[in-house]
């Protein structure tokens, strides 16, 4: 039987590179979830069934009221608040609420499915497996990642759109879990203007697909699409970068964005006058949150 320590050893170029057949972030964010969020009116213990190709998390009761298998990824329900502030504090809870998206976001980046929810009479079951669908997917998310700075909706959207040969615009808003194509353009709409992701036909017909050349190869475009950035667009995406790395200064969201310094720093003062940004400190020290 495997323990959660064994890898994957992957090819990388000249290189090679390990792969846990669990990831170590996978399992703790199921663990304390059940722990966090099962009933404790009800008896019954917390079961990790490890299989030579699959992993099983069994928890007692059902799901906290309002939280089914079809929107977990975007329903977050406090059934113990306290001991989720706990787990928070504790820094074992990514914040206080679903731990889903960082599951998701990880196993689809490992070219790995998503996980399976089944929820039964007496028990709710999570399953991951332990088989990369795709290894090129790993290197691609991770270039794409550090050239185009993904945020987690789009690190999963992609990861979903690497893995298949190509999804419709239902079938895609499906494996999201939301409940109109509109909803999907957060996810989606910069990896278009970025041709990560490529589209074909209209409407609901529209497929959306990697391009297998792309995948292999990372040929992305370069920094110079990030320097025409429409302003609207660059306010946006500096609030995502400082709500990922807070505390950060004009220079390390310079670093992490690639356009010209000027510009960021015009915007972000205009972000602080509008109070969708806060500042600490005093000249090269100062330092933004979001507030």
């Amino acid at each position: 039987m495997p323990d959660f320590k064994e890898s994957y050893e992957l090819p990388d170029g000249l290189f090679r590179q390990n792969v846990p057949a669990f990831d170590e972030v996978v399992v703790r964010e199921l663990v304390v979830n059940a722990l966090v969020h099962r009933p404790y009116t009800q008896r019954g213990d917390i079961f990790l069934n490890l299989h030579p190709d699959r992993l099983e998390v069994v928890n007692p009761g059902l799901l906290p009221l309002g939280v089914t298998p079809q929107n977990v990824l975007h329903t977050t329900v406090r059934r113990n608040e306290h001991l989720a502030k706990l787990f928070h504090d504790l820094k074992l809870m990514e914040r206080e609420g679903s731990g889903y998206d960082k599951v998701y976001e990880v196993l689809l980046s490992q070219g790995r499915p998503a996980p399976e929810l089944a929820e039964m009479h007496d028990r709710v079951q999570v399953t991951i497996l332990r088989r990369i669908l795709k290894p090129e997917v790993i290197d691609f998310i991770a270039k794409a990642d550090e050239t185009f700075h993904l945020t987690q909706r789009e690190r999963i959207a992609l990861g979903l759109l690497a893995q298949h040969e190509a999804l419709t615009a239902r079938e895609l808003a499906g494996q999201l879990e939301l409940l109109s194509i509109e909803a999907m353009q957060p996810w989606i709409r910069r990896l278009l203007e970025w041709n990560l992701v490529q589209s074909s036909g209209r409407t609901q017909a529209t497929r959306y697909f990697v391009d297998p050349a792309l995948l292999r190869g990372h040929a992305f475009i370069s920094g110079t699409t990030l320097k025409r950035i429409e302003p609207h667009r660059l306010v946006a995406l500096i609030v995502e970068d400082v709500g990922r790395y807070p505390q950060s200064k004009i220079g390390d969201i310079h670093k992490r964005v690639g356009i010209p310094r000027s510009r960021i720093r015009r915007s972000v003062e205009q972000l602080v006058r509008d109070g969708k940004l806060k500042s600490e400190g005093v000249r090269s020290g100062t330092r933004y949150s979001l507030p």
